[in-house]
């Protein structure tokens, strides 16, 4: 839950599918910009976000890292997404002017190397949170 930590709770990827799960992330995220907006920084609402996911009983991840490989070897931790939810969404909290091919980028980077299908790029920084959503599958 900290750092690196897994939270689990009742509803994780044994129940969670595909939009389902996706749609559960995005109501997590609406709540925590109903009660905080824009403006804050990009790591209050990842701590925010990990509340509410823990509270919503969503199973994730919080800064799960990958490695790539470099020269034949391995390069730990080379990426640090923000979350992985349920083991295969991989979610990026922004908080930004706008969002931009860079997080695109970013987003599928995350997703090819650690074969998760489906990501979203959330950017608190809007007024109306659903203006800051990115969703992409592979």
């Amino acid at each position: 839950m900290h750092g690196g930590g897994v939270g689990l709770g009742g509803a994780g990827p044994a129940t969670l599918r595909g939009g389902e799960l996706s749609g559960a992330v995005l109501g997590a995220a609406i709540q925590v910009h109903r009660a905080l907006g824009p403006g804050l920084l990009e790591s209050a609402y990842q701590r925010c976000m990990e509340i509410e996911l823990r509270g919503r009983r969503i199973a994730y991840e919080r800064q799960r890292e990958l490695a790539i490989e470099y020269a034949g070897q391995q390069v730990a931790a080379a990426y640090r997404m923000d979350f992985l939810v349920g083991g295969r969404l991989v979610v990026e909290v922004k908080s930004v002017e706008a969002l931009g091919d860079v997080h695109r980028a970013q987003l599928l980077t995350y997703m090819k190397l650690g074969g998760y299908p489906v990501g979203l790029v959330l950017n608190f920084n809007e007024p109306i949170l659903k203006n800051g959503i990115m969703r992409l599958v592979l």
